[in-house]
């Protein structure tokens, strides 16, 4: 997918959306399959290190979901949470998931932050709008990462949540375990998807590899407070008390091995 200047991504971000046709942008599983779309994302410290060498190493298989004591989150940590999640959402509040949309951190970063407009377009339509054709989606959840271009490796995720209640005036709210660290990326994706950006309060972390927690118990906790009826329009929800639990994460990866 060809990269584009800011200004020019920006333009018409929503023209066609009343079109549900042309859906035919890669699909998440799609882009797993080829090696090359990891490389931004590391799983561990090491992977850091190796990865200009060798941006397809991993310190398990592809499909593994094992989640080390220190080991940073990738794409597919998040995915799989992200799907546990929206299960649990389903069967917890099924009127709260209809309006609620965790999207695919390689989409986020490959169709709606550096895709083409006919990329992205297209990757916007799968997520908003439910099978019958109907722009359903009040609440977009995005992890955000710092590469700074598709074949760039990146080493810090935060999380943008997009409240598209009012439609013609959506907000991005960003929350940023590291202050300010993914400025740049949630500004670039927040102007793709014209939308407001804002900085609620969120706790910091106090290591180096953290921020995928962070993202995923980030995630979790703005549910639970849309769930709990907190709703407020075009007001943030902030997280400076956000507590982490890598435990709790871990279990959840070894109790749902056939999710994704």
């Amino acid at each position: 997918m060809g990269q584009r200047t800011p200004s020019g991504l920006a333009r018409d971000t929503y023209a066609g959306l009343e079109s549900f046709i042309d859906l035919d942008a890669p699909t998440p599983q799609e882009l797993r399959r080829d090696d090359a779309h990891h490389a931004p994302f590391p799983r561990t410290s090491a992977d850091a290190q190796i990865g200009a060498l060798d941006p397809t190493t991993s310190s398990h298989g592809r499909s593994g979901v094992e989640l080390g004591a220190t080991e940073w989150l990738g794409d597919e940590h998040i995915q799989r949470d992200y799907e546990l999640l929206a299960q649990e959402l389903q069967m917890d509040h099924p009127e709260l998931a209809a309006r609620t949309q965790f999207v695919d951190p390689l989409i986020a970063h490959y169709q709606l932050r550096f895709g083409t407009a006919s990329d992205m377009h297209r990757a916007i339509r799968r997520i908003v709008y439910d099978p019958n054709g109907n722009d359903t989606a009040d609440f977009v959840f995005l992890p955000v990462n710092d590469a700074t271009a598709p074949n760039r490796r990146g080493n810090h995720w935060s999380l943008l949540l997009l409240d598209r209640r009012t439609r013609g005036e959506p907000v991005a709210y960003h929350y940023d375990s590291v202050r300010r660290h993914n400025d740049e990326a949630a500004e670039q994706l927040a102007r793709r998807l014209r939308a407001r950006l804002a900085s609620p309060g969120m706790a910091q972390q106090r290591n180096s590899y953290d921020c995928g927690l962070f993202l995923v118990d980030g995630t979790r906790a703005l549910v639970r407070r849309l769930a709990q009826g907190e709703q407020p329009r075009h007001e943030p929800m902030h997280l400076d008390d956000l507590v982490i639990n890598r435990q709790s994460l871990q279990d959840r990866l070894r109790s749902h091995p056939g999710l994704g």
